[in-house]
């Protein structure tokens, strides 16, 4: 029997893809783990040269490297370090602007490039080692990754990559900024693979791509609080529009990991080797969008939604990029005939950035998990939002930088009460690390002396406060932060070198005295006061 529902997603798809078959564009995510080409951009975005838009993450390759031109086409002096750097990323980044292979190139295993087909690849090796009080521990990982253009519009790019971890550094409950994982564990450690990749095409004013890797919404420099990048990376079409200076639109539509099992669905087999089953999980989906306005130059306001869903098969409705999606799941789901709410999980952001004070970037982000107007003049109930402003000065000092970054989320941001509709992806949260009732400041000083030597110092304060999803109750009148949970004052020092392109070392000092519930929220190796020293080397992420 024909599927209609499924004739007309897969018709809305195609459709999509036809109706932007226009001039030309090439688009390859560029990771957004690779920090140094980021704040590089982010330099130069403050003192002028650049405009870029920073509430939306990963650029494409093909973005940066234009915007790595526009750095080397100014009229902007450049210091010895900038220019050195420059020289250095066009390295990589000159296989996206040159028609040819006959340039000052980077090291590759392998690069091709003629007037139709261009494909790079390259390995991922590396090794972190730490050691302190509670013993020494690392975490290991290899693998490869490539990336194709085809003609003017199709690109191409995986990557793969296995880890080991000698004891387990990340779990959905723990609060750090480590990317998830999906562990194998073996004898106190564990091993963990992440497939990342994907297919786009592109044009002048945008692309279209079907895509597994990380994203990341919301301006910040210590972890988004819109979506941060932590999970595990999960398959997602994205869209991207440009048709103008001052306006841009993102819009995604994710296949989530529900990790709650379908019981009516398990499938109960026998075979040679016995009788056995297999557990069937609840489908999980997310859409979101942005509309990102520039009313003047180096002033951006963004605004967007978005919604976790869990029905039969992705929903027509939440494939319609421009929606406000709340709205969309009152007509459709909202409450039955008993008052019992069936309805899905929306959320709305704001997310504000400027850059018109020279050398200095200012942004602000409101993430809004539950907003009613009735509660603004009533003491003893709070809405749930998480809110986070950052400034960075750059430069003010030459190859120095100074970021302090404040972040508050009210009790139950990011939670919600039905399994299949929570704002997470294999258990993990997929907004700020901290999750909800929770308070981080955080100060950085970076200083640069020379070519992709990175020198770092920063300070982190951060408490969470009680977790009243496992407490249970009600869900309104939760006091903020009535009592610490867990604390964590950290400082540390890091320095990087990048040797080669993608390929560094480092070395990192860290004094940390994490309190308070240590079992569910930190790794063992950190419990209590560690002084704790890591050094490795990696080349690719």
């Amino acid at each position: 029997m024909i599927n209609l529902q499924i004739i007309k997603k897969a018709l809305f798809v195609i459709t999509l893809i036809l109706f932007f078959y226009v001039t030309k564009g090439q688009d390859v995510n560029y990771h957004i783990t690779n920090k140094d080409v980021y704040e590089f951009l982010d330099e130069f975005a403050a003192v002028g040269v650049i405009d870029i838009n920073t509430s939306v993450k990963p650029f494409s390759r093909m973005f940066i490297a234009l915007k790595l031109n526009e750095i080397k086409e100014s009229n902007y002096t450049l210091n010895s370090r900038q220019q050195a750097e420059l020289d250095f990323y066009l390295k990589d980044f000159n296989k996206e602007l040159m028609p040819d292979k006959n340039f000052d190139k980077r090291l590759d295993i392998f690069t091709y490039k003629d007037t139709l087909f261009t494909f790079s690849i390259n390995p991922i090796l590396g090794i972190d080692y730490y050691s302190n009080d509670s013993g020494s521990f690392y975490h290991r990982w290899n693998g490869a990754e490539a990336f194709a253009y085809i003609g003017k519009h199709w690109g191409v790019y995986a990557s793969l990559r296995d880890n080991h971890e000698s004891i387990i550094l990340e779990k959905e409950d723990f609060l750090t900024q480590r990317t998830g994982a999906n562990y194998k564990y073996s004898d106190g450690g564990g091993d963990y693979s992440e497939m990342r990749g994907g297919l786009t095409y592109s044009w002048d004013w945008g692309s279209f791509g079907i895509v597994k890797d990380h994203f990341e919404w919301g301006n910040n420099y210590n972890g988004a609080n819109i979506f941060s990048g932590r999970t595990p990376s999960f398959a997602h079409i994205k869209l991207n529009l440009k048709p103008a200076k001052w306006f841009e639109f993102n819009w995604i539509h994710g296949w989530l990991v529900s990790e709650v099992i379908d019981s009516a669905s398990t499938m109960v087999f026998t075979n040679s080797y016995g009788t056995d089953e297999r557990d069937m999980m609840f489908d999980k989906y997310l859409a979101a969008n942005l509309f990102t306005f520039k009313p003047w130059n180096k002033f951006y306001v963004s605004l967007g939604n978005s919604v976790i869903y869990s029905s039969d098969g992705p929903q027509l409705q939440y494939l319609i990029p421009v929606m406000f999606y709340k709205s969309v799941d009152h007509t459709y789901n909202s409450t039955d005939q008993s008052g019992r709410n069936v309805g899905q999980n929306s959320q709305m952001f704001i997310d504000i950035s400027s850059r018109n004070l020279k050398k200095v970037h200012l942004s602000a982000t409101l993430f809004i998990d539950e907003l009613s107007t009735d509660r603004f003049f009533v003491d003893s109930v709070w809405n749930f939002w998480s809110f986070k402003a950052s400034a960075r000065v750059s430069d003010l000092i030459p190859n120095t930088f100074v970021t302090i970054e404040y972040t508050k989320s009210m009790p139950l941001t990011y939670k919600h009460n039905i399994p299949t509709t929570t704002f997470e992806s294999n258990g993990y949260n997929l907004g700020h690390y901290l999750m909800d009732n929770s308070q981080e400041f955080y100060f950085s000083l970076l200083v640069k002396p020379f070519r992709t030597l990175t020198l770092k110092a920063d300070y982190l304060w951060a408490q969470k406060g009680k977790d009243y999803d496992d407490l249970g109750g009600s869900r309104l009148g939760n006091p903020f932060m009535d009592s610490v949970e867990w604390e964590n004052q950290s400082f540390s020092i890091r320095v990087t070198y990048q040797i080669i392109n993608d390929g560094y070392v480092f070395v990192k000092f860290l004094h940390s005295d994490i309190s308070g519930d240590l079992p569910k929220y930190t790794s063992t190796v950190y419990h209590g006061i560690q002084n704790t020293i890591s050094f490795g080397a990696n080349i690719g992420f």
